[in-house]
Parts: structure tokens; sequence; C-alpha cells
């Protein structure tokens, strides 16, 4: 039997994305965003509130760095969506979060998150905005024979129904393949 449970963000996995960029003093900035995802195939699209520092940074000119939160740093990503920079503008010294600029865009890569998507933002409107990925950094611990390595990554979702972090789990199909079987 089926339950209604009425309007819920509940897509699963979602995502835990950590969004870094400059303001116009250069002080690096980041901040967690569970809403976003690939919308083509170099692209993507975030529901950000125009209220936050990091998307006033980026309409003042700033590019953006998306990263992937991974299990290692829970906390610290956690904490970056619990303070504003528009409160603390150094907010990332309270974390083991350390910067360095990227040399592609006009935005931090965090060197502890080892898969980093660099960015330039595309359109904003409704407060959806659409930004383009012009590189992809990782740090090649994560890699095997060249490609991202989960189960290296370690990366987390969020989960919306219980307000928790889980970390993603094991290999269960093959794509492109598995369906196969059913022709």
């Amino acid at each position: 039997m089926r339950k209604d449970l009425g309007v819920k963000t509940y897509m699963y996995p979602q995502p835990v994305l950590i969004i870094a960029t400059y303001d116009q003093d250069k002080h690096a900035d980041a901040m967690n965003a569970a809403w976003g995802g690939i919308s083509d195939s170099n692209e993507i699209m975030l529901s950000l509130s125009q209220s936050h520092k990091t998307v006033k940074n980026i309409l003042a000119g700033s590019d953006l760095t998306i990263s992937i939160a991974t299990v290692n740093y829970v906390k610290d990503c956690d904490y970056v969506g619990l303070v504003s920079a528009n409160d603390m503008i150094d907010k990332l010294e309270k974390t083991s979060f350390h910067t360095i600029p990227s040399h592609i865009v006009n935005a931090p890569i965090i060197e502890e998150l080892p898969l980093t998507l660099e960015c330039r933002m595309k359109s904003y409107q409704d407060e959806i905005m659409f930004v383009e990925i012009v590189n992809v950094s990782v740090d090649e611990k994560i890699l095997t024979e060249g490609k991202v390595d989960i189960d290296k990554l370690q990366p987390i979702t969020f989960d919306p129904a219980h307000q928790t972090y889980r970390q993603i789990g094991a290999v269960v199909g093959r794509a492109f393949q598995d369906g196969n079987l059913l022709k």
C-alpha cells in the first residue's frame, strides 16, 4: 500500500555541493548547497537564494567552484552551510579547509575536497543559476586508471527526510548494460 506525503524535497540522492567564490576583496567564501545537479553535458543548475553572500559574489563578477562534499569533512561542509559570510567574512578560518586559487576560473579551490568543478555563471533568474563547467580538477589520490573512483572519493548525500548526511554505497548494477538482459 502506498501513502501520500504531500510536497517534499525527496529526490535521492541529493548531492552535497560546496560552492566557493571570492568576494570583491579576494576573501574566499564557501557555502553548502543540496539543490543542484547536472542539467546538460557541461552545465549545472543550482537553486540559490539571492540573500547568499556566494550569490552576491558571483553576481559581482566572481566565478565559482563546486566541490563534492566527502565523508572526512562532514563537519566542515555542514558548518559552511550554517554560517553566512554576510555575517562572518572569515568563516572558512573556523574550518579545516585551505583554499588555493584556480588557474582557470576566478574562484578558490578547497584543497581538502578532492573533486572540484570549475565553473562560470551562464544565467541567474528567479533564484535559479545555470553555470558552465569549464574544468574538473581532481586530487590524483581519488583516481583509478585515470578515472574518478567513487570509493576513494567517498561522497556524501543529503537525506532531507531525516536531516542527515549519508555515504554513498556499493555498486548494484552496470549502467547501459544490465537492461540488455531484458531485450
